[in-house]
């Protein structure tokens, strides 16, 4: 054979083996509010009890058995726990520790969690074992786009040979703050970006996957700053400083009364003091 023909033929068969490699998208996020419990009038009868200055612990959850190529997850149930950072960076979660009023910040890590994941108490469970007040829950749901038609979590996608289609990767970063004895929900934060290419650049896995991670990357960027706004209105509303009372004057020391000096009156031989 001749090496010419050899060396085309190996061409070819890279070509359609590249052709033929798939990229699954990874598991999506989870609708935090529904891992809540109880019914709606105990929910009207819960609290606040965190006390200022805070202490602040971090969790992500994603659906069950979510995994992807930077990462994976901990725990089975409604949901599970990613432990190990790989879109955050460390200066968003610095960011989170220097706002007003937080006094640490720390991640709910796997140690402290429990194999079974069904409801937010679980979490607060695992907080409170950091000494925690608020505990802050995120997910991050992505989807894959090409020419408006979405592609839902673990759908394939055939690589090499994909048409020059207009495609975007959209990552929404959504989560809440609530307090770690009660439960009390302080307030929501959702943040949502979107990373824009053709899919001629889907080329690989590692392509696809870059846009995914570019995309949550800048999404979660954009939920701490959403994150710090909702912080600066929890403050307004619960951070209340009790006034301080005003010190009380000693009273002033009283004036002597005087009396008049006592009057000697001889009386027959007795002498008698009139005051």
């Amino acid at each position: 054979m001749p090496r010419s023909l050899s060396h085309f033929i190996l061409l070819l068969c890279l070509a359609v083996v590249q052709g033929c490699a798939t990229y699954t998208t990874p598991a999506g996020g989870v609708n935090i509010p529904s891992l809540g419990e109880g019914d709606i009038a105990e929910l009207m009868a819960v609290e606040p009890a965190a006390k200022f200055p805070a202490r602040l612990a971090v969790a992500r959850v994603q659906s069950s058995g979510y995994s992807s190529r930077t990462n994976d997850s901990y725990g089975s149930g409604r949901y599970s726990v990613v432990t190990t950072r790989d879109i955050e960076d460390e200066a968003e979660f610095s960011q989170l520790a220097s706002m007003d009023m937080v006094a640490g910040v720390a991640p709910v890590g796997r140690l402290l969690l429990p194999e079974q994941l069904d409801t937010i108490k679980d979490l607060r469970l695992s907080a409170a074992r950091l000494k925690a007040d608020m505990l802050l829950i995120y997910s991050i749901d992505t989807a894959f786009h090409v020419e408006g038609k979405a592609l839902g979590p673990l759908t394939a996608i055939t690589l090499g040979f994909l048409p020059s289609k207009q495609a975007f990767v959209s990552s929404t970063t959504s989560g809440l703050l609530v307090d770690v004895r009660t439960g009390y929900t302080y307030g929501v934060a959702e943040a949502t970006e979107r990373n824009v290419q053709r899919t001629t650049l889907w080329d690989s896995a590692d392509a696809v996957d870059r846009a995914r991670t570019e995309s949550e990357a800048a999404s979660f960027k954009h939920f701490i700053g959403e994150v710090g706004t909702l912080w600066g209105d929890t403050l307004r509303q619960y951070a209340v400083s009790e006034p301080i009372p005003e010190p009380v004057a000693p009273p002033a020391p009283s004036k002597p009364i005087p009396t008049a000096p006592a009057v000697l009156e001889p009386t027959g031989g007795q002498e008698t003091f009139t005051f």
